[in-house]
């Protein structure tokens, strides 16, 4: 169920891409996501917080546990998930299991799996899947090329490729 982006979803998958950015800054993986009200007001803001240990601590995790116990469910429905890199399986059955509605992502899961893989880092203990491969009823949208170079830089940072020493 792909669609479109449009301008509104440039301009918010930018502020994705600078809470990516401040996570790995602070020590995390490189992945930010914000909440969308229908009008376009931003409700929730996080970034990926793992580097407690906790590697549930997805910033589309918190999303989807924050409008749980903020938002009516037709609020929920009608609201967007935007984020620098789509969503995980375990955010993906989350978002569907609080009734969140549309997902942008700026990079896709094909595409990160893609530079790890070139990069000759081991796959992660759960499978890759894309969102609509687990919940297939959300509609989606990205990846964002204009986005691309700079989430697969993020990554390339993150571990080290590219750097000396």
């Amino acid at each position: 169920m792909q669609d479109v982006l449009t301008a509104r979803d440039h301009r918010h998958l930018r502020h994705c891409v600078d809470l990516a950015t401040e996570a790995l800054d602070a020590g995390d993986e490189p992945f930010g996501s914000l909440l969308v009200d229908e009008s376009g007001t931003v409700l929730f803001t996080d970034r990926n917080r793992i580097a407690d240990g906790d590697r549930t601590r997805h910033p589309e995790f918190a999303i989807a546990r924050w409008a749980a116990d903020h938002l009516t469910p037709a609020a929920r429905a009608t609201a967007t998930v935007y984020t620098s890199g789509e969503h995980c399986p375990m955010c993906s059955a989350a978002h569907a299991w609080v009734g969140l509605g549309r997902i942008v992502y700026a990079a896709s899961t094909e595409q990160l799996t893609g530079w790890l893989r070139e990069w000759g880092i081991p796959p992660g203990p759960v499978a890759p899947l894309p969102i609509n491969a687990v919940a297939p009823a959300i509609p989606t949208a990205g990846p964002d090329p204009t986005l691309t170079t700079e989430i697969r830089a993020l990554h390339a940072r993150l571990h080290g490729i590219g750097q000396p020493g």
